[in-house]
């Protein structure tokens, strides 16, 4: 993640603006003041991750109707609400709308740079997630079909017969397509592998999902049977 801080402050409040920068400024972060939540909407770019302190109280629009709006544009930056000591029905609002702390005005210094300080530590893990389900999601693209399905199998805790009987293939095939997704995904493990394809979104292998037909759901039905039945036929011997 970017090293760079960027703390956004929305408030109407020419004081409040300039102490808060002032203060969060002397603290590290990059500060950019906005006097309303419009021109705030207008001059942010969704791009570039960063953390938000927002009043509620404020002319034209409201830090609510602030944070309907950044939810319908699909941003989730860290909102840090400001609000009227007392004003519970603001505050209430706000978290239901995903506000990630609230403060009272007049807020305390050292408060406010906890929660500020707990708002980037939030950031940087989300951050983080999507970076890393970005990747995961790229690795498994290179994964052909076939492949895909192997992994999914895989998911779904199917041995090499097992996913050679589902998918009608043989367990050489199996083999070579196993191979050729721990390749892909750069898994040393199946537990990477595993790990990734999770990431990633992919489902395990569905009842009926080898090649779509009745039989291929008979098949995964009776692999419970069929592994019982061969640690039978071991124990046997």
């Amino acid at each position: 993640m970017s090293a760079r801080r960027i703390l956004h402050i929305v408030d109407d409040d020419d004081d409040v603006r300039e102490s808060a920068a002032l203060l969060l400024e002397a603290a590290g972060f990059e500060v950019v003041a906005h006097a309303s939540g419009v021109a705030f909407l207008e001059d942010l770019d969704p791009a570039v991750p960063a953390c938000v302190l927002l009043d509620i109280h404020m002319p034209q629009m409201d830090g609510i109707e602030v944070q309907r709006q950044l939810a319908a544009r699909g941003i989730a930056f860290p909102v840090i609400v400001l609000t009227g000591r007392g004003d519970i029905s603001s505050a209430v609002q706000a978290m239901k709308n995903g506000a990630f702390e609230f403060l009272e005005k007049p807020y305390v210094n050292e408060i406010l740079m906890a929660a500020v300080a707990d708002a980037f530590g939030k950031l940087e893990a989300t951050t983080e997630d999507r970076a890393a389900t970005a990747e995961a999601r790229e690795r498994v693209a290179k994964l052909t079909n076939r492949e895909t399905q192997v992994m999914r199998a895989l998911l779904g805790g199917l041995p090499n017969k097992l996913i050679a009987h589902e998918l009608d293939i043989s367990i050489r095939t199996v083999e070579v397509h196993r191979a050729n997704v721990m390749e892909k995904l750069h898994a040393g493990s199946l537990s990477t592998a595993v790990r990734i394809a999770l990431a990633a979104g992919i489902q395990p292998l569905a009842s009926g999902g080898g090649r779509g037909s009745a039989a291929g759901s008979s098949r995964l039905q009776q692999a419970p049977r069929l592994q019982a039945a061969a640690c039978a036929q071991r124990s046997g011997r």
